[in-house]
């Protein structure tokens, strides 16, 4: 049996779905209880399309044991697809009650609440991962945005800055991060960040605009035409080049009075 599992599992990351089906099939001729064939066995059967079959054997696998993390969160990725938030939520209640300590588990809970605007619910569940995760950057980057969208601009700041704690090379986390900033009126610290998602991804042309703009804003005059100038080198919609020449040289017009 040993030999066989490792076999189809082979062939299952080859990407030859249809033995490694086969041989997981075969397999429960001789164990008929064994959850994670029935697991696999779904696994196959979503890589080949086949979602009925597939939510078929991970609710047998579950039915035989509640304790298979990994099954929750394929199934529910399938009603996800499928756009059952409903039935999404019900089993990841389920798998939350089973493995109340599960973080891979708790976490897509709480994205699934999310999808669902259940921003209440998916906080309560946030903090339960990062009481057993403290620094985990995707709990914290989710509970940034949860925040974000209800308008609390101080607790989606402390939970981007988490965020860079650990991803201080990714010019999005410090993109938000700039937002919020921007949002709670902290001027210096947006330009700073967006000044620093620059920094990572010179490419990055929504940066340079909200930092030229920011500039801007603040009576900098030299440094908003400076990165404006750079946004413009970007392949921009005609409208949108114009709109921003017409910035520049109002600013340069303003420069020189």
């Amino acid at each position: 049996m040993e030999d066989k599992v490792k076999k189809a599992l082979s062939l299952f990351k080859n990407g030859k779905y249809e033995e490694a089906l086969s041989l997981f099939i075969e397999m429960t001729e001789e164990d008929k209880l064994n959850p994670h064939l029935y697991s696999n066995i779904g696994l196959c059967y979503a890589k080949m399309g086949n979602d009925e079959e597939a939510e078929k054997n991970y609710l047998k696998a579950l039915s035989i044991d509640a304790n298979l993390p990994q099954t929750y969160i394929n199934l529910a990725d399938l009603y996800y697809k499928e756009r059952r938030i409903s039935d999404a939520l019900q089993l990841l209640q389920q798998g939350a009650y089973e493995l109340p300590e599960n973080v891979g588990v708790l976490h897509y809970l709480a994205r699934i609440y999310i999808e669902d605007k259940r921003y209440t619910e998916a906080i309560d569940v946030l903090d339960k991962v990062l009481d057993l995760s403290p620094k985990n950057p995707d709990a914290h980057w989710d509970l940034g945005m949860v925040y974000f969208e209800l308008g609390d601009w101080n607790s989606a700041i402390a939970n981007f800055e988490e965020v860079l704690e650990k991803l201080n090379n990714n010019e999005l986390a410090y993109f938000q991060t700039a937002l919020a900033y921007e949002a709670n009126d902290e001027i210096d610290k947006a330009i700073s960040n967006f000044l620093k998602a620059i920094a990572v991804n010179d490419k990055f042309p929504h940066a340079y605009k909200k930092a030229a703009t920011l500039f801007m804003a603040r009576g900098d005059i030299d440094d908003a035409i400076e990165y404006f100038e750079d946004y413009l080198k970007f392949d921009l919609h005609q409208e949108e080049s114009a709109s921003v020449k017409k910035i520049v040289e109002s600013l340069k017009k303003k420069k020189m009075n």
